[in-house]
């Protein structure tokens, strides 16, 4: 299956490791419904993404994000009145998915909404992000994807603390389903050869390794 992959000095990128019915095998399968068809796609076929955000009131947008970072709400309070840690956590988790040997993952695509990245417990809790977003993400409709906003969100989390950044450059497609085709890895528990919790050097913290 390495040869999926067309470059890169054999490294494999889609073998058969654990795959998302391995983790959740009581899923109904309904591939089959989608396969081979151009009615799984949600987009009209000549939907273009750069034309629509072109459209797209940005300033107005981001004004909407501003006013979301200390908009809390009852059914998950920010902490300290700011949502900006969590969002901005939720850009880093989406764009450090990115893998340089292959190209593959990071926060092109929105795969982050997606198994098994959804699921992965150093995403916990980032659906409430995703959450928050929602309305603002009905209002904008298909002129802002959830990759753009998602990393659109954590810039403007950064800028209502006072940071600087360098600016926004949209473009980002959204996939509909989750990546199939990226090797994750063979393991069949979560965590289950993550050293930085078991094997922490005694003098060092285990979020530096």
């Amino acid at each position: 299956m390495a040869e999926k992959c067309p470059f890169h000095n054999q490294a494999n990128v889609a073998g058969s490791g654990t795959r998302n019915r391995d983790w959740w095998p009581d899923q109904l399968k309904l591939n089959i419904l989608r396969q081979h068809t151009a009615a799984s796609n949600p987009l009209d076929p000549d939907f273009d993404y750069a034309a629509a955000f072109n459209s797209l009131d940005y300033y107005a947008l981001k004004k909407d994000l501003q006013d979301l970072m200390t908009d809390s709400q009852d059914w998950w309070p920010a902490d300290f009145g700011h949502y900006g840690g969590l969002f901005i956590r939720m850009a880093w988790h989406s764009a450090g998915t990115y893998r340089t040997f292959d190209g593959r993952g990071g926060g092109g695509q929105g795969q982050q909404r997606f198994a098994p990245l959804n699921s992965w417990p150093d995403n916990v809790s980032l659906d409430k992000a995703r959450r928050l977003l929602w309305p603002i993400k009905q209002k904008y409709g298909n002129k802002i994807s959830w990759a753009d906003l998602m990393i659109l969100t954590g810039n403007v989390a950064l800028e209502s603390m006072g940071f600087q950044t360098f600016g926004f450059a949209g473009g980002r497609k959204d996939t509909w389903e989750a990546d199939e085709s990226a090797y994750w890895g063979g393991e069949t528990t979560w965590l289950g050869n993550d050293v930085r919790y078991s094997h922490a050097l005694p003098d060092l913290p285990s979020t530096g390794l």
